[in-house]
């Protein structure tokens, strides 16, 4: 393939983008790869998680605009194109039982009419790879779980020209990746590498909690090397002031070992119009030169 390689990431949130496969975004960029991230919603229900920042009165009225600035901040070090879908963010209910969802948020939509302006922003940009959550949504925040199934409806629909006839010409992305840089396997292997080296793990309450899930393992397909680019995911991290304590669990295991035991970012394939043999170390596997 000679034409422009595009690359696609549909996120809930801004600051999901830096959280989950920033490093392979910029990986992405270095070589040339046009990489455009769609945030469905402002974060407008966020909390201010990072205690530096708790209590500010101008933050908790403007938390919408703070997080766009943010996500400005963010888009411009990872080098990315980004686009709002416009969705209202969701919240995360907590209690038993949970709390109704707030009336008109982006998870009480309806998926198919959600998924058009995802499916208008695919025929416009024409990625031949997307990049978004399983159906647990990575973790059950319901903006994630709502992510996943109107990705999974565009992805089937932006070729098919019988759908969302007023949304541009039919444009059909290649392959569809979950992401699934939280897995087992990686936390593990950084927490035992801490602990060999006489260093204090923040894994070892993950990992517990890890056993009393009942969810399957998921399958890690893809593994992306992408170290050399991990300094610039934590400084996309931290330009979201507001989500991210820069001296938090984030930042907890030192540079050196990451790059050292894990230097991959990992993905599930879910879906692939091409021929690939797994495991694969590039999204574009099976696109490139075809």
């Amino acid at each position: 393939m000679t034409e422009q390689l595009r690359m696609m990431a549909v996120h809930a949130h801004p600051d999901d983008e830096s959280s989950k496969g920033a490093a392979t975004m910029a990986k992405y960029v270095s070589e040339g790869v046009d990489v455009l991230v769609v945030t469905c919603t402002g974060g407008e229900r966020g909390s201010i998680l990072n205690p530096k920042l708790q209590g500010d009165p101008y933050i908790e009225e403007h938390i919408h605009e703070v997080r766009k600035k943010e996500m400005d901040e963010a888009r411009e070090i990872l080098g990315v194109k980004q686009e709002w879908l416009g969705f209202v963010d969701s919240g995360l209910p907590e209690g038993d039982p949970l709390p109704p969802l707030p009336e008109g948020c982006f998870a009480l939509q309806d998926v198919e009419e959600a998924a058009e302006p995802l499916v208008r922003l695919i025929r416009e940009f024409k990625p031949q790879v997307i990049t978004t959550y399983d159906e647990n949504g990575g973790y059950p925040h319901p903006d994630h779980i709502m992510t996943h199934k109107i990705t999974m409806v565009a992805f089937e629909a932006a070729g098919d020209a019988s759908k969302y006839p007023d949304a541009g010409e039919p444009w059909q992305p290649l392959k569809l990746y979950y992401n699934q840089g939280f897995n087992r396997p990686r936390t593990t292997a950084l927490h035992e590498a801490l602990l060999e080296r006489g260093m204090e793990s923040p894994y070892g309450e993950w990992l517990e909690r890890w056993k009393e899930f009942e969810r399957r393992e998921r399958t890690l397909t893809t593994f992306v090397p992408c170290a050399d680019f991990f300094e610039i995911r934590d400084k996309a991290l931290i330009a979201h002031a507001t989500q991210i304590d820069p001296d938090g669990g984030w930042f907890r295991v030192p540079m050196d070992i990451q790059k050292e035991v894990w230097p991959t970012e990992e993905y599930e394939l879910a879906k692939s119009l091409v021929g690939t043999s797994l495991p694969e170390d590039d999204l574009f596997a099976g696109i490139r030169n075809n």
